[in-house]
């Protein structure tokens, strides 16, 4: 399993796995650069052109998500630029990312607007994410606690 790089991180609250996530990439740049980074994005160039963001706002997000073990940076083959790719941490973000994106589908768009859909290898929509127990039955916020 990779570790981030978490010598540099606050932890806003640190028993907490949500929050201590959050620290790590929670910021919408961030996450933005890792969806696109799941997307094929692998230059400064591809990651500026899909997000819009400004330089220096991405310089810092690469360099930081760099540190904290979610993207490699790598020279590019022509040994002029660099390429940044998702680590196995990075990788794991994916089911957070479709997360968002149902929750997205569900409560940010109006029934008849139109969004981009995620589909599998067959072209067929993923279906939705939902969290089970030990033994396939679905859970809530009603039916989980906490344990320290």
């Amino acid at each position: 399993m990779t570790q981030p790089a978490t010598g540099d991180i606050d932890w806003t609250d640190p028993p907490c796995p949500v929050a201590r996530t959050l620290d790590v990439v929670g910021d919408r740049w961030s996450l933005l650069i890792v969806r696109d980074a799941m997307d094929g994005a692998r230059t400064f160039g591809d990651f500026q052109h899909a997000t819009g963001i400004a330089r220096n706002i991405l310089t810092d997000r690469l360099r930081r998500l760099v540190q904290r073990g979610i993207l490699e940076r790598k020279p590019a083959p022509s040994g002029r630029r660099h390429i940044y790719t998702l680590t196995p941490a990075g990788r794991d973000l994916f089911t957070v990312v479709v997360a968002l994106r149902q929750w997205g589908e569900r409560h940010a768009f109006m029934p008849t607007e139109e969004h981009s859909v995620l589909v599998d290898e067959r072209g067929l929509p993923i279906p939705e994410l939902r969290p089970t127990d030990a033994t396939g039955r679905p859970v809530d916020p009603d039916t989980t606690r906490v344990q320290i």
